[in-house]
């Protein structure tokens, strides 16, 4: 296995990209890990691409907890964030979630249009792109905005929608993500 493949440890379960489907991996089964950020490990696998929650890092031989975690926090949980502090904490939440196959987050391509609070808080919206409408990735990175979000203590829901105007171009990277593309 001198291929960069390595045997998972145990069953668990993923989400197969793009489609977004829950598939589960067998024991002994071969992976390649091709990224591991955000709070999930791309794997390519002999169905395909796959997203393994960071949770079941273990079964890739990983320590869970290492790629950000997506459990609702709960520490403080009886002092609700300020308004201030719950934005900044979205931000936060939405700059670990990554397209599989960038290593770049969401939020240092561009890709992120808005964010609002509702509901006092309880409510987030988002509006966001793709870097092409043909995007396959579409339903996994939208869906993974979402999962991040709802883990906010207080956020009972997220809605994330994939908007298409302003198109996106590559002026919408941050410097930041231009370096970690090795544009500038």
């Amino acid at each position: 296995m001198d291929d960069g493949t390595i045997q998972l440890k145990r069953d668990c379960d993923a989400i197969r990209i793009p489609s977004g489907e829950k598939i589960s991996l067998k024991e002994g089964q071969e992976v390649a890990v091709t990224q591991s950020l955000g709070g999930s490990h791309t794997l390519m696998t002999s169905m395909g691409m796959a997203r393994l929650d960071d949770k079941d890092a273990d079964a890739i031989g990983l320590e869970p907890g290492t790629t950000g975690a997506t459990e609702k926090d709960e520490a403080a949980a009886d002092k609700p964030l300020s308004e201030e502090e719950l934005k900044q904490e979205v931000w936060e939440r939405l700059k670990t979630v990554f397209d599989p196959e960038i290593p770049v987050n969401i939020v240092d391509l561009g890709l992120v249009y808005s964010m609002e609070l509702a509901e006092e808080g309880r409510k987030v919206e988002v509006d966001m792109t793709l870097t092409a409408p043909g995007c396959g990735m579409g339903p996994t990175i939208q869906a993974d905005a979402k999962s991040k979000v709802e883990a906010i203590r207080q956020v009972e829901e997220a809605d994330v929608r994939l908007v298409w105007e302003p198109a996106w171009n590559q002026d919408m990277i941050t410097e930041h993500g231009k370096m970690k593309l090795g544009m500038i």
